[in-house]
Protein backbone atom coordinates (compact mmCIF):
# COMPACT_ATOMS: atom_id res chain seq x y z
CA UNK A 1 0.00 0.00 0.00
CA UNK A 2 1.55 3.28 -1.13
CA UNK A 3 1.74 5.81 1.70
CA UNK A 4 0.04 9.16 1.00
CA UNK A 5 1.61 12.38 2.21
CA UNK A 6 -1.49 13.47 4.09
CA UNK A 7 -5.13 12.69 4.71
CA UNK A 8 -6.11 15.54 2.43
CA UNK A 9 -4.20 13.88 -0.40
CA UNK A 10 -6.11 10.60 -0.14
CA UNK A 11 -9.41 12.49 0.15
CA UNK A 12 -8.64 14.54 -2.98
CA UNK A 13 -7.09 11.70 -4.96
CA UNK A 14 -7.88 8.14 -3.80
CA UNK A 15 -5.77 6.76 -6.65
CA UNK A 16 -2.62 7.92 -4.84
CA UNK A 17 -2.76 4.65 -2.91
CA UNK A 18 -2.47 1.31 -4.61
CA UNK A 19 -5.59 -0.89 -4.34
CA UNK A 20 -7.42 1.76 -2.33
CA UNK A 21 -11.15 1.18 -2.53
CA UNK A 22 -13.34 3.03 0.01
CA UNK A 23 -16.29 0.85 -0.99
CA UNK A 24 -14.53 -2.40 -0.06
CA UNK A 25 -11.70 -1.78 2.40
CA UNK A 26 -10.15 -4.98 3.85
CA UNK A 27 -9.79 -5.06 7.63
CA UNK A 28 -5.99 -5.31 7.65
CA UNK A 29 -5.57 -2.54 5.08
CA UNK A 30 -7.76 -0.20 7.14
CA UNK A 31 -5.59 -0.93 10.21
CA UNK A 32 -2.42 -0.17 8.24
CA UNK A 33 -3.88 3.03 6.83
CA UNK A 34 -4.82 4.36 10.26
CA UNK A 35 -1.49 3.39 11.83
CA UNK A 36 0.60 5.52 9.48
CA UNK A 37 -1.05 8.72 10.72
CA UNK A 38 -0.56 8.08 14.45
CA UNK A 39 2.05 9.66 16.71
CA UNK A 40 2.13 9.34 20.53
CA UNK A 41 1.36 12.27 22.80
CA UNK A 42 4.53 14.19 23.70
CA UNK A 43 3.74 15.46 27.22
CA UNK A 44 5.04 13.43 30.18
CA UNK A 45 4.57 13.44 33.92
CA UNK A 46 6.26 11.85 36.93
CA UNK A 47 4.12 9.60 39.12
CA UNK A 48 4.62 7.68 42.35
CA UNK A 49 5.16 4.02 41.50
CA UNK A 50 1.79 2.86 42.89
CA UNK A 51 -0.07 5.35 40.67
CA UNK A 52 1.59 4.17 37.45
CA UNK A 53 -0.41 0.97 36.85
CA UNK A 54 -1.77 0.94 33.30
CA UNK A 55 0.29 3.96 32.23
CA UNK A 56 2.88 4.03 29.44
CA UNK A 57 6.53 4.61 30.35
CA UNK A 58 8.05 7.66 28.64
CA UNK A 59 11.62 6.79 29.66
CA UNK A 60 13.59 3.60 30.16
CA UNK A 61 13.76 2.08 33.63
CA UNK A 62 17.46 1.32 34.19
CA UNK A 63 18.68 -0.90 37.00
CA UNK A 64 20.85 1.10 39.44
CA UNK A 65 22.40 -2.10 40.84
CA UNK A 66 22.68 -5.83 40.37
CA UNK A 67 19.57 -7.81 41.34
CA UNK A 68 20.09 -9.65 43.56
CA UNK A 69 22.97 -7.56 44.83
CA UNK A 70 24.73 -10.48 46.56
CA UNK A 71 25.02 -14.26 46.14
CA UNK A 72 22.30 -15.88 48.24
CA UNK A 73 20.62 -19.18 48.96
CA UNK A 74 17.65 -20.32 46.90
CA UNK A 75 16.32 -22.47 49.79
CA UNK A 76 16.75 -23.48 53.41
CA UNK A 77 19.81 -25.69 53.82
CA UNK A 78 23.53 -25.59 54.41
CA UNK A 79 26.18 -23.50 52.62
CA UNK A 80 29.51 -25.19 51.96
CA UNK A 81 32.52 -25.19 49.67
CA UNK A 82 32.01 -27.80 46.96
CA UNK A 83 35.75 -28.58 46.94
CA UNK A 84 35.43 -29.91 50.50
CA UNK A 85 33.12 -32.75 49.46
CA UNK A 86 34.94 -33.77 46.30
CA UNK A 87 37.22 -35.92 48.47
CA UNK A 88 35.39 -39.17 49.15
CA UNK A 89 36.21 -39.15 52.85
CA UNK A 90 34.80 -35.66 53.39
CA UNK A 91 31.13 -36.63 53.66
CA UNK A 92 30.60 -34.95 57.03
CA UNK A 93 30.90 -31.21 57.73
CA UNK A 94 30.89 -29.23 60.96
CA UNK A 95 28.10 -26.65 61.37
CA UNK A 96 29.69 -23.44 62.69
CA UNK A 97 26.83 -20.93 62.51
CA UNK A 98 23.69 -19.69 60.79
CA UNK A 99 23.02 -17.15 58.01
CA UNK A 100 19.55 -15.61 57.99
CA UNK A 101 17.91 -13.51 55.29
CA UNK A 102 18.91 -9.98 56.27
CA UNK A 103 21.50 -11.16 58.81
CA UNK A 104 24.69 -12.48 57.26
CA UNK A 105 27.20 -14.90 58.78
CA UNK A 106 30.42 -12.95 59.13
CA UNK A 107 32.87 -15.62 60.23
CA UNK A 108 35.36 -17.65 58.23
CA UNK A 109 34.32 -21.02 56.82
CA UNK A 110 37.32 -23.32 56.82
CA UNK A 111 37.86 -26.72 55.22
CA UNK A 112 35.36 -29.27 56.54
CA UNK A 113 32.94 -26.64 57.81
CA UNK A 114 29.51 -25.39 56.70
CA UNK A 115 26.88 -22.82 57.73
CA UNK A 116 23.18 -23.29 58.26
CA UNK A 117 21.50 -20.89 55.78
CA UNK A 118 17.93 -19.71 55.21
CA UNK A 119 16.31 -18.84 51.88
CA UNK A 120 17.60 -15.44 50.78
CA UNK A 121 20.52 -15.52 53.21
CA UNK A 122 23.85 -14.17 51.94
CA UNK A 123 26.29 -16.91 50.97
CA UNK A 124 29.19 -16.83 53.47
CA UNK A 125 32.70 -16.14 52.24
CA UNK A 126 34.48 -19.30 51.02
CA UNK A 127 31.22 -21.13 50.28
CA UNK A 128 29.83 -21.68 46.79
CA UNK A 129 27.03 -24.24 47.10
CA UNK A 130 23.94 -25.03 49.15
CA UNK A 131 22.49 -28.41 49.97
CA UNK A 132 18.80 -28.42 50.83
CA UNK A 133 18.07 -29.57 54.36
CA UNK A 134 15.94 -32.47 53.14
CA UNK A 135 19.09 -34.08 51.69
CA UNK A 136 21.03 -34.06 54.95
CA UNK A 137 21.19 -35.67 58.35
CA UNK A 138 22.29 -33.69 61.43
CA UNK A 139 23.73 -35.05 64.66
CA UNK A 140 24.66 -32.36 67.16
CA UNK A 141 26.85 -29.96 65.13
CA UNK A 142 27.77 -32.45 62.42
CA UNK A 143 26.13 -32.50 58.97
CA UNK A 144 26.09 -35.61 56.78
CA UNK A 145 25.00 -35.57 53.13
CA UNK A 146 22.37 -38.19 52.32
CA UNK A 147 22.56 -37.37 48.59
CA UNK A 148 25.23 -35.96 46.31
CA UNK A 149 24.98 -32.31 45.29
CA UNK A 150 26.48 -30.61 42.24
CA UNK A 151 28.83 -27.66 42.83
CA UNK A 152 26.97 -24.35 42.67
CA UNK A 153 23.60 -25.90 43.50
CA UNK A 154 20.81 -23.79 44.97
CA UNK A 155 22.65 -20.48 44.70
CA UNK A 156 21.17 -17.28 43.30
CA UNK A 157 24.08 -15.23 42.02
CA UNK A 158 24.44 -11.45 42.17
CA UNK A 159 23.05 -9.93 38.97
CA UNK A 160 21.36 -13.19 38.01
CA UNK A 161 18.04 -11.37 37.49
CA UNK A 162 19.24 -7.90 36.46
CA UNK A 163 22.63 -6.33 35.85
CA UNK A 164 23.55 -2.81 36.92
CA UNK A 165 22.89 -0.44 33.98
CA UNK A 166 20.55 -2.90 32.26
CA UNK A 167 17.34 -1.53 30.72
CA UNK A 168 14.69 -3.25 32.79
CA UNK A 169 11.60 -1.80 31.09
CA UNK A 170 11.84 0.23 27.91
CA UNK A 171 9.99 3.45 27.13
CA UNK A 172 6.66 2.58 25.54
CA UNK A 173 5.95 -0.26 27.97
CA UNK A 174 2.52 -0.35 29.61
CA UNK A 175 2.88 -0.81 33.36
CA UNK A 176 1.44 -4.09 34.65
CA UNK A 177 1.08 -5.48 38.18
CA UNK A 178 4.38 -7.41 38.01
CA UNK A 179 6.19 -4.24 36.93
CA UNK A 180 5.32 -2.49 40.18
CA UNK A 181 7.15 -5.15 42.17
CA UNK A 182 10.01 -5.27 39.67
CA UNK A 183 10.64 -1.53 39.87
CA UNK A 184 10.20 -1.54 43.66
CA UNK A 185 12.93 -4.22 43.85
CA UNK A 186 15.28 -1.62 42.35
CA UNK A 187 14.43 0.94 45.02
CA UNK A 188 12.84 3.29 42.47
CA UNK A 189 9.87 5.24 43.85
CA UNK A 190 8.80 7.42 40.89
CA UNK A 191 8.47 6.77 37.16
CA UNK A 192 8.10 8.97 34.09
CA UNK A 193 4.99 8.26 31.98
CA UNK A 194 3.14 9.82 29.08
CA UNK A 195 0.18 11.90 30.13
CA UNK A 196 -3.26 10.35 29.85
CA UNK A 197 -4.89 10.47 26.45
CA UNK A 198 -8.08 12.57 26.39
CA UNK A 199 -11.02 11.01 24.55
CA UNK A 200 -14.27 12.86 23.86
CA UNK A 201 -17.23 10.82 22.65
CA UNK A 202 -20.89 11.27 21.82
CA UNK A 203 -23.75 9.51 20.05
CA UNK A 204 -25.83 10.98 17.24
CA UNK A 205 -29.48 10.55 16.30
CA UNK A 206 -32.96 11.88 17.07
CA UNK A 207 -34.08 8.42 18.13
CA UNK A 208 -31.72 8.24 21.12
CA UNK A 209 -33.03 8.69 24.66
CA UNK A 210 -31.05 8.81 27.88
CA UNK A 211 -31.50 6.02 30.39
CA UNK A 212 -34.06 6.72 33.09
CA UNK A 213 -36.46 8.43 30.69
CA UNK A 214 -39.57 6.85 29.15
CA UNK A 215 -39.37 5.69 25.53
CA UNK A 216 -41.75 7.00 22.92
CA UNK A 217 -42.60 5.13 19.73
CA UNK A 218 -39.52 4.88 17.48
CA UNK A 219 -37.07 5.72 20.23
CA UNK A 220 -34.27 3.63 21.76
CA UNK A 221 -32.03 4.04 24.75
CA UNK A 222 -28.52 5.26 23.96
CA UNK A 223 -26.44 2.21 24.88
CA UNK A 224 -23.44 2.97 22.68
CA UNK A 225 -22.01 5.67 24.93
CA UNK A 226 -21.98 3.24 27.84
CA UNK A 227 -20.23 0.54 25.83
CA UNK A 228 -17.66 3.07 24.59
CA UNK A 229 -17.13 4.38 28.11
CA UNK A 230 -16.51 0.84 29.37
CA UNK A 231 -14.02 0.01 26.62
CA UNK A 232 -12.18 3.30 27.13
CA UNK A 233 -12.04 2.81 30.89
CA UNK A 234 -10.15 -0.46 30.40
CA UNK A 235 -7.45 1.52 28.59
CA UNK A 236 -7.03 4.02 31.41
CA UNK A 237 -7.66 7.13 29.33
CA UNK A 238 -9.36 10.36 30.41
CA UNK A 239 -12.94 10.34 29.10
CA UNK A 240 -15.20 13.25 28.18
CA UNK A 241 -18.79 12.11 27.68
CA UNK A 242 -20.67 14.71 25.62
CA UNK A 243 -23.98 12.85 25.60
CA UNK A 244 -26.46 11.89 22.90
CA UNK A 245 -26.75 14.65 20.30
CA UNK A 246 -29.92 14.98 18.18
CA UNK A 247 -29.79 15.54 14.41
CA UNK A 248 -29.60 19.29 14.74
CA UNK A 249 -26.83 20.74 12.53
CA UNK A 250 -25.99 23.66 14.84
CA UNK A 251 -25.92 21.49 17.96
CA UNK A 252 -23.88 18.79 16.20
CA UNK A 253 -21.40 21.35 14.92
CA UNK A 254 -20.82 22.99 18.27
CA UNK A 255 -20.45 19.59 19.95
CA UNK A 256 -17.98 18.33 17.36
CA UNK A 257 -15.82 21.46 17.55
CA UNK A 258 -15.92 21.46 21.34
CA UNK A 259 -14.88 17.82 21.39
CA UNK A 260 -11.94 18.47 19.04
CA UNK A 261 -10.74 21.39 21.18
CA UNK A 262 -10.87 19.40 24.45
CA UNK A 263 -9.54 16.03 23.39
CA UNK A 264 -6.79 14.17 21.55
CA UNK A 265 -9.36 11.83 20.01
CA UNK A 266 -13.04 12.20 19.17
CA UNK A 267 -15.25 9.11 18.85
CA UNK A 268 -18.83 9.21 17.58
CA UNK A 269 -21.37 6.49 16.91
CA UNK A 270 -23.90 6.72 14.10
CA UNK A 271 -24.11 8.91 11.01
CA UNK A 272 -21.08 7.62 9.06
CA UNK A 273 -22.63 5.24 6.53
CA UNK A 274 -21.06 5.61 3.10
CA UNK A 275 -23.42 7.44 0.79
CA UNK A 276 -25.60 8.65 3.66
CA UNK A 277 -26.33 12.36 3.29
CA UNK A 278 -26.69 13.41 6.92
CA UNK A 279 -25.56 16.38 8.98
CA UNK A 280 -22.63 14.60 10.59
CA UNK A 281 -20.93 13.80 7.31
CA UNK A 282 -21.37 17.35 6.06
CA UNK A 283 -19.86 18.76 9.25
CA UNK A 284 -16.88 16.42 9.05
CA UNK A 285 -16.26 17.49 5.45
CA UNK A 286 -16.47 21.13 6.54
CA UNK A 287 -14.25 20.99 9.62
CA UNK A 288 -12.02 17.99 9.15
CA UNK A 289 -10.07 15.65 6.94
CA UNK A 290 -12.05 12.45 7.15
CA UNK A 291 -12.29 9.37 4.95
CA UNK A 292 -15.37 7.17 4.90
CA UNK A 293 -15.10 3.46 4.22
CA UNK A 294 -17.21 0.41 3.67
CA UNK A 295 -15.10 -2.13 5.52
CA UNK A 296 -15.29 -5.67 4.16
CA UNK A 297 -16.39 -7.02 7.53
CA UNK A 298 -19.43 -8.00 9.55
CA UNK A 299 -20.59 -6.48 11.79
CA UNK A 300 -19.36 -2.92 11.41
CA UNK A 301 -19.28 -2.13 7.73
CA UNK A 302 -19.31 1.72 7.87
CA UNK A 303 -16.26 3.36 9.45
CA UNK A 304 -14.76 6.84 9.28
CA UNK A 305 -11.28 7.95 10.26
CA UNK A 306 -9.45 11.25 10.04
CA UNK A 307 -8.69 14.49 11.83
CA UNK A 308 -10.92 17.29 13.11
CA UNK A 309 -8.62 20.14 13.99
CA UNK A 310 -5.73 18.53 15.85
CA UNK A 311 -7.84 15.67 17.16
CA UNK A 312 -7.98 12.23 15.63
CA UNK A 313 -11.50 11.22 14.71
CA UNK A 314 -13.18 7.81 14.64
CA UNK A 315 -16.73 7.55 13.36
CA UNK A 316 -18.21 4.21 14.37
CA UNK A 317 -21.43 2.59 13.12
CA UNK A 318 -24.68 3.07 14.99
CA UNK A 319 -25.55 -0.58 15.67
CA UNK A 320 -24.51 -1.56 19.23
CA UNK A 321 -22.49 -4.69 18.39
CA UNK A 322 -20.84 -3.00 15.40
CA UNK A 323 -19.68 -0.20 17.72
CA UNK A 324 -17.88 -2.67 19.96
CA UNK A 325 -16.41 -4.77 17.15
CA UNK A 326 -15.01 -1.77 15.27
CA UNK A 327 -13.63 -0.34 18.51
CA UNK A 328 -11.77 -3.58 19.31
CA UNK A 329 -10.52 -4.07 15.75
CA UNK A 330 -9.48 -0.50 14.91
CA UNK A 331 -9.79 2.05 17.69
CA UNK A 332 -8.18 0.12 20.57
CA UNK A 333 -4.89 -0.43 18.75
CA UNK A 334 -4.80 3.17 17.52
CA UNK A 335 -5.40 4.56 21.01
CA UNK A 336 -2.60 2.43 22.49
CA UNK A 337 -0.25 3.84 19.85
CA UNK A 338 -1.34 7.40 20.65
CA UNK A 339 -0.86 6.65 24.36
CA UNK A 340 2.79 5.82 23.60
CA UNK A 341 2.76 2.03 23.80
CA UNK A 342 5.38 0.61 21.43
CA UNK A 343 5.66 -2.93 20.09
CA UNK A 344 2.14 -3.72 21.20
CA UNK A 345 0.93 -7.22 20.55
CA UNK A 346 -2.43 -7.68 18.82
CA UNK A 347 -5.24 -9.41 20.62
CA UNK A 348 -4.14 -13.07 20.70
CA UNK A 349 -5.61 -15.47 18.15
CA UNK A 350 -5.41 -19.25 18.29
CA UNK A 351 -7.17 -22.18 16.64
CA UNK A 352 -9.80 -24.36 18.29
CA UNK A 353 -12.59 -26.70 17.21
CA UNK A 354 -15.98 -25.10 16.53
CA UNK A 355 -18.83 -27.26 17.80
CA UNK A 356 -21.60 -25.81 15.62
CA UNK A 357 -22.26 -24.92 11.98
CA UNK A 358 -21.73 -21.27 11.02
CA UNK A 359 -23.21 -19.52 8.01
CA UNK A 360 -20.85 -17.10 6.29
CA UNK A 361 -20.53 -15.29 2.96
CA UNK A 362 -17.15 -15.21 1.19
CA UNK A 363 -15.54 -11.83 0.55
CA UNK A 364 -15.63 -10.27 4.01
CA UNK A 365 -14.12 -10.87 7.42
CA UNK A 366 -16.66 -11.79 10.09
CA UNK A 367 -16.25 -11.38 13.82
CA UNK A 368 -18.81 -13.76 15.24
CA UNK A 369 -19.34 -13.64 18.98
CA UNK A 370 -18.26 -16.90 20.55
CA UNK A 371 -18.04 -18.74 23.83
CA UNK A 372 -14.70 -20.45 24.40
CA UNK A 373 -15.06 -23.38 26.81
CA UNK A 374 -13.12 -26.44 28.07
CA UNK A 375 -14.67 -29.66 26.80
CA UNK A 376 -14.92 -32.86 28.83
CA UNK A 377 -11.85 -34.25 27.03
CA UNK A 378 -9.74 -31.35 28.34
CA UNK A 379 -9.46 -29.48 25.03
CA UNK A 380 -10.76 -25.96 24.44
CA UNK A 381 -13.59 -25.51 21.97
CA UNK A 382 -15.82 -22.67 20.82
CA UNK A 383 -19.44 -22.17 19.91
CA UNK A 384 -21.32 -19.11 18.61
CA UNK A 385 -23.43 -17.20 21.11
CA UNK A 386 -26.53 -17.57 18.90
CA UNK A 387 -28.13 -14.77 16.90
CA UNK A 388 -25.26 -12.78 15.35
CA UNK A 389 -27.23 -9.67 14.35
CA UNK A 390 -25.41 -6.36 14.80
CA UNK A 391 -28.15 -5.14 17.14
CA UNK A 392 -27.97 -8.18 19.47
CA UNK A 393 -25.94 -6.52 22.21
CA UNK A 394 -26.53 -9.43 24.59
CA UNK A 395 -24.18 -11.47 22.39
CA UNK A 396 -21.28 -9.26 23.53
CA UNK A 397 -22.12 -9.86 27.19
CA UNK A 398 -22.24 -13.62 26.63
CA UNK A 399 -19.09 -13.80 24.50
CA UNK A 400 -15.55 -14.22 25.74
CA UNK A 401 -14.04 -14.28 22.24
CA UNK A 402 -14.55 -13.43 18.59
CA UNK A 403 -14.62 -16.25 16.08
CA UNK A 404 -12.56 -14.60 13.33
CA UNK A 405 -13.63 -15.87 9.92
CA UNK A 406 -11.45 -14.39 7.19
CA UNK A 407 -12.78 -13.14 3.89
CA UNK A 408 -11.82 -16.23 1.85
CA UNK A 409 -13.92 -18.54 4.04
CA UNK A 410 -17.49 -19.59 3.39
CA UNK A 411 -19.82 -21.66 5.56
CA UNK A 412 -18.20 -23.48 8.47
CA UNK A 413 -19.19 -27.01 9.41
CA UNK A 414 -19.28 -28.26 13.00
CA UNK A 415 -15.95 -29.86 13.90
CA UNK A 416 -13.91 -27.42 11.80
CA UNK A 417 -10.87 -25.61 13.20
CA UNK A 418 -11.50 -21.87 13.49
CA UNK A 419 -9.40 -18.92 14.76
CA UNK A 420 -10.62 -17.26 17.94
CA UNK A 421 -9.61 -13.89 19.37
CA UNK A 422 -9.77 -13.85 23.16
CA UNK A 423 -11.44 -10.82 24.71
CA UNK A 424 -10.63 -11.36 28.36
CA UNK A 425 -7.45 -11.97 30.36
CA UNK A 426 -6.09 -11.95 33.90
CA UNK A 427 -3.40 -9.29 33.59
Amino acid sequence: MTKPNSLSQIIADPSCMNDYDPNSMPVNKARQFIKQFLSPVAEVETLPLCESLGRILSADIVSPADVPNYDNSAMDGYAFNAADVQVEAATTLKIIGTAFAGSAFNGNVAYGECVRIMTGGMLPVSTDSVIMQEKTAVMDDLLTFTETVKPGSNVRYAGEDLKQGQVVLAAGHMMQAADLGLIASLGISNVSVYRKLKIAFFSTGDELVGIGKPLLTGQVYDSNRYSIFGMLSHLGVETIDLGAIPDNPDFLESTLLSAAEQADVVITSGGVSVGEADYMKLLLAKHGQVVFWKIAMKPGRPLAYGKVGNAHYFGLPGNPVAVMVTFYQFVREALLTLMGQSNQAPLPIFNVVCTENIKKICGRTEFQRGILFPDTDGTWKVKPTGNQGSAILSSMSQANCFIVLHEALGNIEAGSIVPVQVLKGII
